[in-house]
């Protein structure tokens, strides 16, 4: 399942990439937004992350302008862990080598056909685990720390 969501800036991208999921017969859930009007992006991120969350195969799609802020506040929820990607290479690193669970895309930093690319990229690639294993768990650790 692809958990799919968006902020104002990322609308329109959403909209394409969501026509070429389900053209590519992926199965997707929609958090949001519908119509094209200004909202908050930590909520839609937090929606979007608790969907992914109910399932470990589920995967989060997350656009808004840049991806960097849909990324901050995914990252806040624990156990994900979310990729601001604007390259194929690095999509496939977000996944081979940290496990990453959301990527993050910007509509106003990228093209629907490389966001379609990227996207693509993540979702056909997986954990590859080994030594990369003990990393994410240290991640997770740090997650559960408190440094006040």
């Amino acid at each position: 399942m692809i958990i799919i969501g968006c902020d104002h800036g990322g609308f329109v991208l959403k909209e394409k990439i969501k026509e070429r999921l389900l053209q590519n017969k992926y199965e997707i859930t929609d958090c949001g937004i519908h119509e094209l009007h200004e909202v908050d992006y930590p909520l839609i991120a937090f929606d979007v992350c608790k969907k992914v969350l109910e399932s470990d195969s589920n995967t989060g799609i997350l656009i808004c302008g840049t991806g960097i802020g849909m990324s901050i506040a995914a990252n806040k929820i624990h156990n994900i862990r979310a990729a601001v990607c604007s390259d194929c290479f690095s999509a496939k690193m977000a996944r081979e080598h940290n496990d990453a669970n959301i990527i993050t895309i910007g509509e106003r930093v990228i093209g629907e056909e490389l966001a379609w690319m990227i996207i693509k990229t993540f979702l056909e690639s997986k954990f590859s685990g080994g030594k990369h294993q003990p990393r994410v768990r240290q991640i997770t650790e740090l997650e559960n720390k408190s440094f006040l």
